[in-house]
């Protein structure tokens, strides 16, 4: 299994941003991502195709930043594929998200303490 996040690009973050902000954009992206995955199974279950969309894309957006790629990608394939077709995939169609999410989060908590 690839790793969580990409050490060059997570690399390359801290070193255009420095270390105590790249803490905070951790932290934010921690406390907020949750929210972004709520708003994906609300939209989903809504059929609200513009809200999951924006969803898609937020998380998608964030998880590229920390070099999240396999949850960029995941995010990607969401917002690119539309709430209809998710939809049609049944009750665990974002799973996996969930689960990388969770991989990601783990990983840079790990990293926030570097």
């Amino acid at each position: 299994m690839t790793a969580a996040i990409d050490p060059e690009t997570f690399a390359a973050l801290r070193d255009t941003t420095g270390s105590d902000f790249v803490r905070e954009l951790i932290d934010t992206f921690l406390q907020e991502a949750p929210g972004m995955l709520a708003d994906l199974e609300q939209a989903l279950a809504a059929l609200d195709a513009d809200r999951f969309r924006r969803a898609a894309h937020s998380l998608k957006s964030n998880g590229n930043t920390f070099g999240a790629l396999a949850l960029g990608a995941l995010a990607r394939e969401l917002e690119l594929s539309g709430v209809a077709e998710i939809s049609d995939r049944g009750a665990n169609a974002l799973a996996p998200v969930a689960a990388e999410y969770a991989r990601v989060a783990t990983a840079l908590a790990g990293l926030r303490d570097d």
